[in-house]
């Protein structure tokens, strides 16, 4: 059974600042592959991003999603760069949308 992609807005956001064209297709490759087993890819997050997956793609570009099973959906929350350590890398910047309440837990 093939799950429906849904993107959040800050999720789009995040696509359209990426200048990279090639990058931006590899992404969107990537993402269609969790139409397929979305659990059996990527890892299972921990602490404040716990019940969120992430699967790398694009070199250092990460792709945090939630799956709702009952609605065969996969949500694609952030997309953004790998930085350890940095305010920009996308597992801050997750925690950040997610504190402010602009993404949630599926």
């Amino acid at each position: 059974m093939k799950y429906q992609i849904e993107f959040t807005d800050i999720a789009w956001e995040f696509l359209r600042e990426i200048s990279d064209r090639r990058i931006k297709q590899t992404i969107a490759r990537r993402i269609d592959s969790l139409r397929d087993d979305p659990e059996k890819q990527g890892k299972p997050l921990a602490g404040k991003l716990a019940g969120f997956r992430s699967v790398h793609t694009a070199g250092r570009y990460r792709i945090i999603y939630g799956i709702e099973r009952e609605r065969i959906i996969v949500y694609v929350l952030a997309v953004g760069m790998r930085k350890e350590g940095d305010k920009k890398d996308i597992y801050n910047l997750a925690k950040k949308l997610l504190k402010l309440g602009l993404i949630t837990p599926p």
